[in-house]
């Protein structure tokens, strides 16, 4: 099948961490700016982009901790985001959620940022890719999990400070687009339930419920996100299929997922795309989202990430469709900015001859 009309359709990104989403070119630039070129492996685009190739998992945590040290000021911040938007655009993405952890920058790297600087860089980002693009951005908070635990290595106890610290700068930042408080983090010894409060506290003041879930950790940390952080959305989610009860419980609800598959592989959670249960899920009747994660690390981005669907799964086009229309469907946007993205998809759809977002099972 010709897979050109995967590029040219609209789409959304649901799953996309903002320090795993910045170009090379911009990377150089903001260390450059802040003079921490030293932190990087080279001064040009083609050694960042060389560096980027994911190695293992203990590179792309290092990765990860050096973009989010470059970032310090709101030029930065905005800058940042601009040049994601620049990179959404050319895939014709029309509306993107980006995750990313306040509590870090602010607590963990000393690098001297405020909440008000990142809101502010944030929101000025933001308003240029809208402007600029006609993109629309949201943000996730996402909650560091192993630092609310002590001596998480070991299996400690669960601190609070930086789950509220979380909701606090989430709370804070909704009028500046943050819809939605996650956790992030890797799920060793660091389950769902102890965060409850925090979610439930999220979720009465108007934010989404978005942990991730089901990565690094089996099926009860997907259970533990669905009961006890009443998730709107599960980040990952994959491993929901090592049980078929919890499975069910996925369809019944119409839980999204939001799968990445090439992260998934990458990070070693499934050994190959053959292997990799988006399609399972999919047929089961949980509703299954594409995504990209960290697309720099991983090589791809979101057309490709589509395009498995055809060229692993053997989906069609009108399943490829049905798929990409549920992200249209399950996004956080104001209503009328999801109605409005929602008409513009089924334009695009009804352009096409022959197309048709009726499910194919």
């Amino acid at each position: 099948m010709d897979t050109q009309w995967i590029h040219d359709m609209p789409k959304i990104e649901l799953h996309l961490h903002l320090e795993g989403a910045i170009p090379a070119d911009t990377v150089l630039e903001i260390a450059r700016r802040n003079d921490l070129l030293d932190l990087l492996p080279g001064q040009d685009a083609a050694a960042i982009q060389q560096w980027y190739q994911f190695q293992d998992f203990y590179h792309f945590m290092d990765i990860n901790r050096i973009m989010k040290n470059l970032l310090r000021s709101e030029e930065d911040y905005s800058l940042a985001v601009y040049a994601i938007g620049r990179e959404l655009a050319q895939q014709h993405i029309r509306y993107a959620e980006i995750t990313f952890t306040p509590y870090t920058h602010i607590h963990v790297l000393n690098k001297g940022v405020s909440i008000e600087t990142i809101l502010n860089g944030l929101e000025d980002g933001r308003r240029r890719v809208q402007q600029e693009f006609d993109i629309e951005l949201r943000w996730i908070f996402d909650i560091p999990r192993n630092r609310a635990f002590a001596d998480y290595k070991n299996g400690g106890a669960y601190v609070p400070g930086a789950a509220e610290s979380t909701l606090d700068y989430a709370l804070q930042g909704m009028p500046y687009g943050v819809i939605g408080l996650g956790l992030g983090g890797s799920e060793v010894n660091a389950p769902p339930e102890p965060f409850a409060p925090v979610f439930a506290r999220a979720k009465a003041g108007g934010l989404l419920s978005l942990p991730h879930a089901g990565e690094g950790e089996g099926a009860a940390s997907v259970r533990g996100a669905v009961i006890s952080l009443q998730a709107d959305r599960i980040g990952h989610g994959v491993r929901a299929i090592e049980d078929e009860s919890l499975i069910r419980l996925l369809a019944e609800r119409q839980i999204p997922l939001e799968v990445n598959i090439t992260s998934n592989v990458c990070l070693g959670i499934f050994a190959d795309f053959q292997t990799h249960p988006l399609p399972m899920l999919d047929r089961a009747g949980v509703k299954v989202t594409v995504n990209t994660d960290n697309p720099p690390f991983f090589n791809t981005d979101l057309s490709q990430e589509f395009r498995l669907l055809v060229e692993k799964y053997h989906y069609e086009a009108a399943e490829v469709i049905r798929i990409a229309r549920n992200s249209f469907e399950v996004c956080g946007a104001e209503p009328a900015t999801k109605n409005r993205l929602l008409s513009e998809f089924d334009a695009w759809v009804s352009s096409r001859d022959g197309s048709s977002t009726r499910p194919l099972r």
